[in-house]
Formats: structure tokens, C-alpha cells, sequence
């Protein structure tokens, strides 16, 4: 039998795309990022503003270089959100070429060496992160305590200028450790827990997001609710979120309870650093996690797991970037044991046998 035209198969389409789906991440990440900004003031608007633009340029560079269509790729939105999750990761007050260099190494170094989206294996911002924080350790760790903007000690519009692109002048005056950083210093001259938190954290101000550090840590109930947000367009999944926290709550709660006095219990572990905001933004990469729903709660619990065990036990008071990177790496192990089962097959692939009735 000839067929002058083909037939169309049993396609179907979802109507999810990339640029839809980076729409509603932006869109989830919104409340947070806002937050964050008026929080830090005009030196972390310049910043942000630097560093997407500069995500943008380094992805219209080298879409140029490897001969592809430009618009396509350029307008889906990767290069836009890959730059906004660099900024939320950065020090509000960090000079501009630092957001200039995450974005690139970000885009040229992480995303397409490896053919661009949907092709690299580990994910591009916290790629830029953690060679930033390598290579520009007192750049990457100082931090301004909230100074909202509009209010009397802010900095305003031609100061926040100085700030980003100058020489950075009135930092001395402002730095301030991030809250786990803080801890760590303290712990390690021999203060009591206790004695650290009653100085001056509250589990509110960490939650709420009115302490020092990146706008990503700020603000946690508003990223919280940018994941749910996230959960109930099915925009991610709820697998590794759920690892995480519940291998986090475990790890913490366990030492606490038996040294209250040398480690944060699980409220603490959870509402500081970008814990909550990697949960949900950065975890859940659909590229670089696990594609089976049991390989995503093994990878969300290693996530966790590593955070703890960087946090409590190594140099840097924070580990969720490292362990993301190291969790990456493990992707290809995980999807090559754990695969989805065929559908009609058994796990082991394994035609399924119908007896007759």
C-alpha cells in the first residue's frame, strides 16, 4: 500500500516550552528578588542590572561564535535567568566586574562548551559562584547589613554608583559577615552557641531575610513561597525539594540534639545561607538533575547531606554551591542505574505478560 502522505503519529504536545517555563521561574523568583533590592538598595539594583545584561551579552557572543541562529536562543529566557540567579548568589554590594565575570564563565565556560541548553552537565551559575568564590575569596565574602532603601543610612543613587563601579570607598565602613559566617568564626573561638545567637539572631530576622548576606538568602519565606509557586504550576517536581529538607531537618536535628551547644538546629539550617533558595532554583535544574523520581530524592538528599557536613565540618560556612557542583557529577551514575521503566516492560525490561482471563 503507497502512502502519498504520511500520517502524523500519536503526538501531543503539553504546551510547555523553554521561554514558558523560564517565564514562571522569573515569575516565582520575583517577590524574593524584589525583596532582596530594596533591602540591599541602589548598589544591588546596578548589580543585577549588570550582571543579566552581561548573561544576555556573553550568550549573544557565543551563539556568534558556534554559527547559530541567534534570536531562538537569545529570546527563551535561559541567558536572562541564568544571569538573575548569578546576581541573587553575589554579595549585594560587590563591584560590577564580578557580576561581568560570573556571567561570563557562567555562559561561556559552563553552558556552551557543552553544546548550550539542555546539554551541560553542571549548572552554570553555581559553576560562576564557585570560581568566583575561589578565586575572589574578599570580594565574594563581604557583605552590608540591610540598609532599605529610601532609608536615612542608604546609599543614594550617585553614592551606589561609587559603590558599583568605582573603587568601592564606603565598604569599610558597612561590611558585615553573613549569619553563617558569623557563627563559624565565633564557634571557632570557643563561644557557646547559645551565647552566639542570643547576641543579636532571631530566627525571624533569618526567615524574613533582615540580615547580612547575598539577595538570594533574602528573603526565605519569600522564596518558600516562590517554590510553592513553582510545585503548583508543575513547573518542578516535588522530589528533590523534599529530599532536601527532609535530609537536612535529619542531619541537623540529630547533632543538635546531641551538642546543642556546637550546632544549629534544623529552623536555623534551614532559613539561613541559600539553602532555601538552591532547594527550589537551583536543585531542581532539569538538565543537570536526575530524570527518575528516585533518582531525584537521592540527589536532593546528597545535596543536603553535603551542605551539612561543608557547613559544619569544613572551611567555608557555606556548601550548598559545592555540593550541587559535586551532586552534578554523580547524574549520569545515577540516570545509568536508576532508569524510568518502559511502559508495557518491567524494571528490569521484561516484556509484561497479560494472562487471559
Amino acid at each position: 500500500m503507497s502512502m502519498a502522505t504520511p500520517l502524523g503519529g500519536p503526538f501531543t504536545h503539553s504546551g510547555a516550552s523553554i521561554s514558558r517555563t523560564m517565564t514562571l521561574v522569573m515569575a516565582a523568583l520575583l517577590p524574593a528578588t524584589i525583596f532582596g533590592l530594596y533591602q540591599f538598595g541602589w548598589p544591588a539594583i546596578f548589580l543585577f542590572l549588570v550582571t543579566v545584561v552581561s548573561a544576555v551579552l556573553a550568550e549573544f557572543l557565543a551563539l556568534r561564535m558556534a554559527g547559530k541562529p541567534v534570536m531562538p536562543f537569545i529570546s527563551d529566557g535561559s541567558a536572562m535567568l541564568t544571569g538573575w540567579l548569578i546576581a541573587m548568589s553575589l554579595p549585594p554590594w560587590a563591584p560590577w566586574w564580578v557580576g561581568v565575570l560570573g556571567s561570563f564563565i557562567a555562559i561561556l565556560l559552563a553552558k556552551h562548551p557543552f553544546d548550550g541548553i539542555g546539554q551541560n552537565l553542571f549548572n552554570p551559575a553555581m559553576v560562576a559562584r564557585t570560581v568566583l568564590l575561589i578565586s575572589f575569596p574578599v570580594e565574594m565574602t563581604r557583605f552590608v547589613a540591610p540598609m532599605p532603601l529610601g532609608s536615612a543610612d542608604a546609599p543614594g543613587f550617585i553614592s551606589a554608583l561609587e559603590i558599583t563601579f568605582g573603587l568601592g570607598s564606603h565598604f569599610d565602613a558597612m561590611s558585615s559577615a553573613s549569619f553563617l559566617g558569623s557563627v563559624k568564626t565565633q564557634l571557632g573561638q570557643a563561644e557557646r552557641l547559645p551565647d552566639i545567637l542570643a547576641s543579636g539572631y532571631h530566627p525571624f530576622a533569618l526567615a524574613f531575610g533582615t540580615v547580612s548576606g547575598s539577595t538570594g538568602e533574602t528573603s526565605a519565606l519569600f522564596l518558600l513561597a516562590g517554590g510553592l509557586f513553582l510545585l503548583a504550576t508543575r513547573i518542578i517536581s516535588w522530589h528533590i525539594p523534599i529530599a532536601m529538607i527532609i535530609t537536612m531537618v535529619a542531619l541537623s536535628g540529630i547533632f543538635h540534639f546531641i551538642d546543642p551547644n556546637h550546632f544549629l538546629g534544623p529552623v536555623m539550617e534551614l532559613s539561613s545561607g541559600t539553602f532555601i533558595f538552591a532547594t527550589f532554583f537551583i536543585a531542581t535544574d532539569y538538565v543537570t538533575a536526575p530524570s527518575t523520581p528516585l533518582g531525584k530524592l537521592i540527589f536532593g538528599a546528597g545535596v543536603a547531606a553535603l551542605t551539612f557536613l561543608i557547613r559544619t565540618f569544613a572551611a567555608y560556612p557555606e556548601g550548598v554551591a559545592f555540593s550541587i557542583l559535586l551532586m552534578n557529577a554523580t547524574v549520569p551514575i545515577i540516570d545509568h542505574t536508576i532508569r524510568p521503566r518502559i511502559y508495557g516492560r518491567t524494571r528490569k525490561g521484561v516484556p509484561i505478560q497479560h494472562k487471559p482471563k
